[in-house]
């Protein structure tokens, strides 16, 4: 069997956890199993390399971000294969750029293209544990990428479905796939079974347990997760296809308050508008989420939309710069909060039931937006907080 194990940054973060993680790997190893790891780097490194760059330069190059990121994973690999080596297991660490992880050239949330195989497997074949930089690829100019933050898990699943193994387990600080953030709602409880649809909105949403993109290529390549934790042997939550999963209507509530709300007020109302405002956004990166218009009165209307904290500021300069309104307003102070279901297409009368936990909890909806197995409300950052636990509470998803 040939797995594919992913350690985020809590998990070797120092000397024991890294035993820990090793001994772990080492276990499966001496089943017989083939084993490929993925590291992250350590602790909270990647924020300590960060706030070295912003000491030299306030707005850094991306590319020279890249370069200085991608040390963090190269550390933490290296200091892995070292403890194996220690114990008698044969290891080896490699690079993106010795993988040959083909990236897009987009520096800071590179796509990975494609992967070539040839050195993992040699190494596998002279029965070596693979140790490889999660987060990082190579693009066209040779240069290192990065895959944005989270990208380990899409480092995990594209080597997964590269290699073609057989599940690919992500290690994470808690159990698995929780109806909802366990630190923020005392009742939360740990899903057995979720599907790639349902992970794929808790990831997008700011679940936090998975990188979105990794889901999406898990669900695109069929490729079997696993959530589990580095700190114990608990079972974890399995990410697969829909069928014999749990029949909940609602499987869990995620809150994103990395959210910013951009209002452009006055706008003429004519063809082209929206098209001309939201292509100059995406010309320039920039993700949009919920989306506004009003009703056209007058030869104006307003539109409204949900961007990430960070970007807001430049999507504010680019409307500013391309496009004729009365005003435009930024509301960082903003928080997504989100229910997820397979069940809701199903069942009608989901948001409204949510709609009511959040009047009950005194808190005001400033915009809605839905899909078939999503609802999403924009409310004040504030209330982030009180409104999962009121949502969590109103579809009893604490029980069983």
């Amino acid at each position: 069997m040939l797995i594919v194990k992913k350690f985020g940054g809590t998990s070797v973060g120092n000397r024991d956890r890294i035993f820990n993680v090793a001994n772990r790997c080492i276990e499966d190893y001496k089943n017989g199993n083939d084993v490929v790891v993925v590291l992250s780097a350590m602790g909270k490194y990647t924020d300590v390399l960060i706030d070295m760059a912003k000491e030299i330069n306030p707005n850094p190059p991306k590319r020279e971000m890249d370069m200085i990121l991608t040390t963090g994973e190269q550390q933490s690999v290296a200091l892995m294969a070292m403890a194996m080596a220690s114990m008698g297991v044969p290891a080896v660490s490699l690079n993106a750029y010795q993988v040959a992880m083909h990236t897009t050239s987009t520096y800071s949330n590179a796509r990975v293209k494609r992967i070539d195989t040839e050195r993992i497997r040699a190494e596998l074949e002279q029965h070596k544990i693979v140790i490889v930089t999660g987060f990082q690829g190579v693009n066209k100019f040779d240069d290192y990428t990065t895959l944005g933050r989270g990208g380990s898990d899409t480092t995990a699943v594209a080597l997964a479905a590269a290699l073609h193994a057989d599940k690919c387990e992500i290690y994470t600080d808690v159990d698995g796939v929780y109806t909802a953030d366990p630190r923020k709602v005392p009742d939360a409880r740990k899903l057995k079974n979720v599907t790639y649809d349902e992970m794929l909105e808790l990831a997008t949403l700011g679940a936090g347990v998975l990188h979105n993109r990794s889901v999406e290529l898990a669900k695109k390549y069929g490729v079997r997760l696993v959530v589990r934790s580095s700190l114990n042997t608990n079972e974890g939550t399995v990410v697969r296809e829909g069928s014999k999963m749990e029949k909940m209507i609602v499987s869990g509530v995620a809150a994103d308050p990395d959210a910013a709300r951009v209002a452009v007020i006055g706008l003429k109302d004519e063809p082209g508008i929206a098209f001309k405002l939201f292509n100059a956004l995406a010309q320039q990166g920039i993700n949009i989420d919920m989306i506004l218009q009003s009703i056209g009165r007058h030869g104006k209307k307003d539109i409204s939309f949900t961007c990430t904290d960070d970007d807001a500021d430049l999507a504010k300069q680019i409307i500013d710069d391309l496009m004729e309104f009365e005003e435009i307003d930024v509301d960082k102070g903003v928080s997504k909060v989100s229910i997820v279901g397979a069940g809701m297409q199903t069942h009608p009368g989901v948001a409204a039931k949510m709609f009511e936990a959040l009047f009950d909890a005194n808190i005001n909806i400033r915009m809605i937006s839905t899909s078939e197995i999503r609802v999403t409300v924009l409310i004040n950052e504030k209330n982030t907080d009180r409104a999962i636990n009121a949502i969590h509470e109103k579809f009893n998803l604490g029980e069983e």
